[in-house]
This record gives structure tokens, sequence and C-alpha cells, in this order.
């Protein structure tokens, strides 16, 4: 009786064995999925923060675009700014216009001057020798071009006007008043003390100093509208 409990016993010993033995070897089986499921993940992860990264990057450089064609665009402007408007015409500095497209835009002029600068015209222009400059005279509108030799086109470089009927592009006229003229162009300031009763200049201009927009005022209105830029 006690030989066959021990022999019993022995069985149930190695049985436990051996049940022992096979799930170490389940357990070392089912081990690899789970680490391939982990880089799986891992890799997703990567994956993710490359695709992540990359929108991110992309949208740096379009802000940068954006950047770059705002600052263009701001440059276009300002110099549309310096413009009159006339029967749905936009006329600006810098605009190139020959004879036939001034009378297009505005009319037959009541008068047309034209000189070219020579070492001996008397006008000590010297680095303007070569040049032809145009005077186009209108009722209440001057307008001036020039152009460089070689047979470049006329550029507008100087406008003036006294007539209401011609306005700057944000409808300021002569005869406005000072009040409306500084509500419209507050990037602009009075070059004197600025006393409603006297005669001043209120300056409208960009960063470069070249091209300018003068209003002269007189009894705190508009009296007349200059537009011009600078010749070197």
């Amino acid at each position: 009786m006690m030989k066959l409990t021990k022999k019993t016993a022995g069985f149930i010993i190695l049985g436990a064995l051996l049940a022992v033995a096979l799930a170490g070897c389940q357990s070392n089986d089912a081990t690899p999925p789970a680490t391939g499921q982990n880089t799986a993940n891992e890799q997703s992860k990567g994956e993710g923060a490359t695709n992540a990264n990359a929108p991110a990057s992309e949208s740096s450089k379009e802000k940068g675009a954006e950047a770059i064609k705002e600052v263009e665009k701001e440059g276009n402007v300002v110099l549309k700014e310096l413009a009159f408007v006339y029967n749905e015409h936009t006329i600006a500095i810098s605009d190139t216009a020959n004879e036939d497209q001034m009378e297009q835009m505005l009319g037959k002029p009541d008068n047309l001057k034209s000189h070219t600068y020579s070492a001996d015209d008397g006008t000590n222009m010297d680095t303007l020798i070569g040049f032809t400059e145009k005077v186009y005279t209108y009722p209440g509108l001057e307008i001036k071009t020039i152009s460089i030799p070689e047979g470049k086109q006329d550029s507008i470089f100087h406008i003036e006007i006294t007539d209401p009927k011609y306005t700057t592009v944000r409808n300021i006229k002569a005869g406005d008043s000072l009040d409306t003229l500084k509500n419209v162009y507050p990037e602009g300031k009075l070059l004197g003390n600025g006393a409603p009763d006297e005669e001043d200049d209120f300056r409208y201009e960009p960063s470069n100093y070249v091209d300018v927009m003068s209003f002269h005022i007189k009894n705190a209105k508009v009296e007349s509208i200059q537009i011009y830029s600078l010749l070197d």
C-alpha cells in the first residue's frame, strides 16, 4: 500500500513538472507576437511623429511665403496710394503714359510742353542731360512726365491738382476740410504749427522718402494736392 502510494505520488510530481514545462513553452511561444506588436506600435508612433512634423514644416514655409507676398503687396499698395482718380481711371506716380494714353484718360490737354535737358539749356540739371520732360496742362490739373534716353517710355513723376473733380484714391479732393483729411489719412502729418487759420502742408509719404503726397492747407481746407517722386 505504501509502495503504491509513493508510486502514485511520483506520477503526480512528474505530471506537475510536465505541466510547468508545457506552461513555460506556451509562455515563450506567446512572447514574440506581443513583442512584434509593440514594435509595430513604436514604428507607427514614429511615423506619426514624422508626419506631424512634415505639415508643420510645410506650414512654416507657407507662412514665410505669405509674409513675402504681404511685403510685396504693401509695396504695391503704397505706390497705388500715390494716385488720383478721374472717370474710373487711376493715374499714379511712376505710371508710364505717352501722349496718346494721356489723351485717352484725360482728354486733350490745354497745353503740352516738351523739353530735352542739355548741358547748355541754362537749367543746371546735369543729372538729367538727355532726359525729355513733358508737361500736360488741364484745367485744375498739371502732370509732368520724363523719359530717360535710349527710347524708354515716359513716366509720370509729378502731379498737381486744384480742381475737386480729381480725387485721391481715398476720395480726398480740393476743398475738403483739414479734419476730414486727417481722418482719411491718419498716417500723414502737418509740417508746420498746424494752426487752422494759417497755411500749412499736410504730408503723406511711404518710408522711402522719395515718393510723396502733399496737401496744401489754407483756411483749414485743402487748397491743392501734389503727388510727386523726387528725381535723382
